[in-house]
């Protein structure tokens, strides 16, 4: 079960859609363009990004403290671009749906490993 909310939580991160001037481009392509645009400041948060979905797929992915760092540096680059960009430009479907679903299925998520790793030292 953990599993399977830690795939849809990062699923509907990469279905992010931030809009352009003539169509919308999913967030993880935004960051994967941004990580090789050199001399930009988004560069910085794009690697944060990238840095926390990785965080995901390594040997330690279920410590509380690594989930924690990971939703914080997946946030990084979305908050970044609330903070540049006027916030009316975000109010659309597309995007407040995927972020939503991604921000609730990843704290439940680290709920459920705070849960089991409680039952896993009282067990001791």
């Amino acid at each position: 079960m953990k599993n399977l909310i830690r795939i849809t939580s990062i699923i509907s991160y990469f279905s992010i859609i931030l809009a352009g001037q003539m169509i919308g481009l999913p967030f993880i392509l935004w960051l994967i363009f941004t990580v090789f645009d050199f001399g930009n400041i988004d560069q910085l948060f794009a690697i944060f990004g990238i840095i926390g979905i990785a965080l995901n797929f390594i040997k330690w992915k279920n410590k509380i403290s690594v989930t924690i760092i990971s939703l914080i540096l997946m946030l990084s680059p979305i908050a970044s671009r609330l903070i540049q960009t006027p916030i009316k430009m975000f109010d659309y479907l597309a995007f407040k749906v995927p972020l939503i679903i991604f921000i609730l299925t990843y704290i439940i998520f680290i709920i459920m490993n705070t849960i089991e790793r409680k039952k896993s030292f009282s067990s001791r």
